[in-house]
């Protein structure tokens, strides 16, 4: 138990105080829906509690992805977050259909629009409570993936530079900002349906809004499968193996290299390079040598460890890209 409690502690705070603040507003518009009847509130409901699921399971997995490695699991548990997360987006499909389905039957067969002003003050006042709560969860979660790109995070940053750097964020603090985009956006539109509804007099406003919800819900759905299904096959680090080529080819004994693999573990990066060097290096040299790269990679972002092996130089160029573009740069970094 003890164990347990101590890897709850290294999960993803962004994803645990996102589950929590969901769970409270999923439990304020459901008592809305109940006394209003209101469509859009039905649908940001269903779109909370599937927040919440989603971001509870995503807590779980964080944590328990930093279990230390076993003999049965000599690699760890890194991408357990990613299993987790298959397993919690079905919830969210489910209520992501019945959002939609909801939404369809209100627009061919839409409500009269509420003209009671307590009824419609609820559900303003909960949407504006909800819209409130999710900008500071989509805050906090931005301020703390932009920490996790080594960006600047000040000011309004964290809600502008964050989508630029998302690639860069873990897995959890990706998820929880892409979802509160989408949270906080959805209860804008829900006040923008009841406000149609009421003063327009546009019936199917709140129907319209509901799919709309719903939709986004399913985009959600398809960007949290597709990732982690990537995560748990072991996903390369595109951006990061250029940026250890470029670490690499910063020494001069280094004239190519064989095969670079940065391969994602949940959080973790794991980096496997064989590199070429002359034939004339001394094995005390080589070890130095060996030592100091490793040393620089080990710095970057989100590397667990690095496995550098040296091959004698053949001659031949297994990785023109890297080094012509380090030719133009004078071959610093």
């Amino acid at each position: 138990m003890k164990e347990i409690f101590a890897l709850l502690k290294k999960g993803s705070m962004a994803a645990l105080t996102a589950a929590i603040v969901n769970f409270v507003l999923a439990g304020l518009k459901g008592l809305a829906f109940l006394f209003t009847a209101n469509v859009a509130m039905f649908a940001e409901m269903m779109h909370s509690l599937g927040d919440a699921i989603n971001q509870l399971f995503v807590f779980a997995g964080s944590s328990l992805s930093k279990k230390a490695p076993t003999k049965r699991f000599p690699f760890g548990f890194g991408r357990l977050v990613n299993l987790v997360c298959l397993f919690a987006i079905i919830i969210v499909a489910i209520l992501s259909y019945e959002t939609v389905r909801e939404g369809i039957h209100h627009i061919v067969e839409p409500l009269p629009a509420q003209t009671d002003t307590t009824m419609l003050l609820i559900n303003l006042g909960v949407l504006s409570i909800a819209v409130i709560l999710e900008g500071f969860v989509l805050y906090k979660a931005g301020k703390e993936l932009l920490q996790q790109a080594e960006q600047p995070y000040d000011g309004i940053k964290p809600l502008t530079l964050s989508y630029k750097h998302m690639n860069r964020a873990k897995p959890a603090t990706k998820l929880v900002f892409l979802e509160d985009t989408v949270a906080t956006s959805g209860a804008l539109l829900a006040i923008i349906g009841i406000l149609l509804g009421r003063f327009a007099g546009i019936e199917q406003a709140e129907g319209v809004v509901s799919v709309m919800i719903g939709l986004m819900m399913f985009y959600i759905v398809y960007k949290v499968f597709m990732e982690n299904a990537a995560g748990v096959l072991g996903e390369s680090d595109p951006q990061m193996e250029q940026r250890i080529s470029q670490i690499v080819f910063n020494h001069n004994d280094i004239k190519d290299i064989q095969r670079l693999i940065v391969m994602k573990e949940g959080d973790d990066l794991h980096v496997e390079v064989v590199a070429e060097i002359a034939p004339d290096l001394t094995v005390e040299y080589t070890n130095k040598l060996r030592d100091d790269i490793e040393e620089v990679i080990m710095k970057q972002s989100h590397i667990a460890d690095v496995n550098l092996e040296f091959e004698v130089d053949d001659g031949r160029r297994s990785w023109p890209k890297t080094q012509n573009q380090l030719d133009n740069k004078t071959g610093k970094i």
